[in-house]
């Protein structure tokens, strides 16, 4: 007992209790996040979509991401990106890449919603993640007072105010937000694409992620009933118009004067 109690009072015990203890919540913690995000990706792909995925993949894509999407040095692992990230990189035309520069741009895409949805499927079947919204969360009937509320309080500092878009650093932007369809809204905000964060389910829950899309909808939808929307880049575009403009009006009377008297 007496030996027992001696190891039992070791200074490594309580190390060893200590490393015990993370690996034990990591592990849990691992396991919760990947039922989570297995349970969020209702989506039901047959094995052909995967198949011929796989080989959409392999002929456009493996050559940035690696076969089996595990990543290289010019492109990051797509393991666990889940359906949302693919049906917006590719049904924007953002992926595959036109070029390399700062961010990839949106462009026509490449694939139709067909081969889209294919490539989709086999990603999914890579590791869970984010899936392609339901359509109840894209009808456009939320409450876009609420939307707009969290619109400005998680998204205006990038993307305006009027959803105008923004410049970032190092030549990067966001984009401006019209035009821009609901389910690729949605899966912005639940994957992150580019430099915009992830919005997941804990941070902006699916029914907030209606109320935003519901507001860009409703302004999108409402135009510029003040006149000129100037960029909707606010009082300084406005204050600049005005100062051009009136500074054009009196130079343009003052050369208009002088003729006159001469």
């Amino acid at each position: 007992m007496k030996a027992l109690s001696q190891k039992r009072r070791h200074p490594l015990a309580a190390i060893a209790l200590l490393l015990m203890g993370l690996l034990l919540t990591g592990g849990l913690y691992a396991v919760a996040t990947t039922v989570n995000q297995a349970k969020a990706d209702t989506t039901s792909y047959s094995a052909s979509d995967v198949e011929e995925g796989g080989k959409l993949f392999a002929a456009n894509c493996a050559t940035c991401h690696g076969m089996g999407a595990s990543g290289t040095n010019d492109g990051p692992s797509l393991v666990g990106v889940g359906a949302a990230a693919v049906d917006f990189q590719v049904g924007t035309g953002r992926m595959p890449m036109q070029m390399s520069g700062p961010q990839a741009q949106k462009k026509p895409a490449q694939f139709n919603e067909e081969q889209t949805k294919q490539l989709a499927a086999y990603v999914a079947s890579l590791g869970a993640g984010p899936a392609i919204p339901e359509e109840k969360l894209l009808d456009g009937k939320g409450d876009a007072a609420n939307g707009g509320e969290l619109f400005r309080v998680n998204c205006a500092m990038c993307h305006n105010a009027a959803a105008a878009g923004g410049a970032l650093t190092r030549g990067k932007f966001a984009p401006g937000l019209a035009g821009v369809t609901e389910a690729h809204i949605y899966e912005a905000m639940a994957t992150g694409p580019q430099n915009m964060p992830v919005f997941n389910d804990s941070n902006i829950t699916p029914e907030d992620k209606r109320d935003i899309i519901t507001f860009l909808k409703t302004i999108e939808a409402n135009g510029s009933p003040g006149g000129a929307e100037l960029g909707s880049l606010g009082p300084v575009s406005e204050g600049l118009f005005v100062w051009v403009a009136g500074l054009g009006v009196i130079i343009a009377f003052t050369i208009w004067l002088t003729s006159r008297t001469s």
